[in-house]
């Protein structure tokens, strides 16, 4: 006899909502709305977006962040934080769900803490990614929305990971998540170096999140930047967006072309050279160019 025949139990439908979510009915909705119709338009549907990048150079480890959380046209909060400190070496950027973000790096912060006063020393920057990767991995298809990249320093030196909620772990020096990436990939591209100094980095990173929100609809506000170095990381600025991309437009226009008088002479400049060829010329000789009588012959 089957075991669901003896105790009267079925399988979880896997493929349906998580049995710990309440059902659509037991949602909080606003009054004189059908929670079913509220659900599908204000549900997870809504488009959001970002804009988060981090590279790896040899002073550290460069993290920024634009900080408007944004829910479909709507802007949630101008001026969130989305670079969330892990430890004293470790933080990491936050796109995707901002509640997701928030929960994850919680759960995070309290596994290694507890890995530390078990081992007596802070696990690496490759094991919190990895744990963190496991951890969320086991939520897939549950609509968990979590990217992000771990920026630390350890035993190994400056690292960088990128996590995503499906299970994804990977290793690299640049990295751009949220909806302005591909903007900020331009510019990382363009002026990424590995042995950089520590203010061209800083005006690497301002620059690409600055280009992104001015392209990017879901990304604005202000930019926030932070660097790993090897004694712990630091806050270095926040900057309004807007401002910022104003003044690298002015950097970048080009110099006041010359003066026309430089490029074009003047005509007397050029009748005083007419003159002085026709001086140079004998009065029996034509230059190929002249059409007129030499001034030796005579007309008929």
């Amino acid at each position: 006899m089957a075991l669901q025949d003896v105790c009267k139990w079925q399988s979880p439908d896997t493929q349906g909502p998580s049995p710990h979510l309440p059902r659509a009915g037991g949602w909080a909705v606003p009054r004189g709305c059908d929670p079913q119709t509220f659900l599908q338009i204000h549900g997870p549907r809504l488009a959001h977006g970002t804009t988060t990048l981090a590279f790896r150079f040899r002073h550290g480890v460069i993290a920024a962040a634009d900080t408007r959380s944004s829910c479909g046209s709507y802007v949630a909060c101008p001026a969130s934080c989305k670079v969330i400190p892990v430890h004293q070496h470790l933080l990491g950027t936050t796109s995707g769900t901002s509640a997701d973000c928030a929960t994850w790096y919680r759960v995070l912060q309290r596994e290694l803490r507890l890995r530390e006063l078990r081992e007596g020393q802070l696990p690496s920057v490759a094991s919190a990614a990895k744990l963190l990767s496991a951890m969320m991995s086991r939520y897939r298809g549950l609509d968990l929305c979590v990217a992000t990249a771990l920026c630390g320093w350890d035993r190994s030196g400056p690292m960088l990971f990128y996590v995503y909620s499906d299970g994804t772990r990977l290793q690299g020096d640049i990295f751009s998540v949220g909806s302005g990436s591909p903007y900020a990939y331009g510019v990382l591209d363009r002026g990424y170096r590995y042995d950089m100094s520590t203010q061209e980095a800083y005006a690497l990173a301002r620059c690409a999140v600055a280009h992104a929100t001015h392209r990017d609809a879901y990304s604005g506000g202000s930019v926030d930047l932070f660097h790993v170095r090897e004694s712990g990381w630091e806050h270095v600025s926040r900057s309004d967006a807007c401002v910022l991309y104003m003044e690298l437009q002015k950097l970048l226009e080009p110099e006041p072309e010359e003066d026309a008088s430089h490029a074009h002479p003047e005509p007397a400049t050029a009748h005083r050279a007419a003159e002085e060829r026709e001086l140079s010329v004998g009065p029996g000789e034509m230059t190929p160019g002249d059409s007129r009588m030499p001034a030796g012959t005579e007309t008929v």
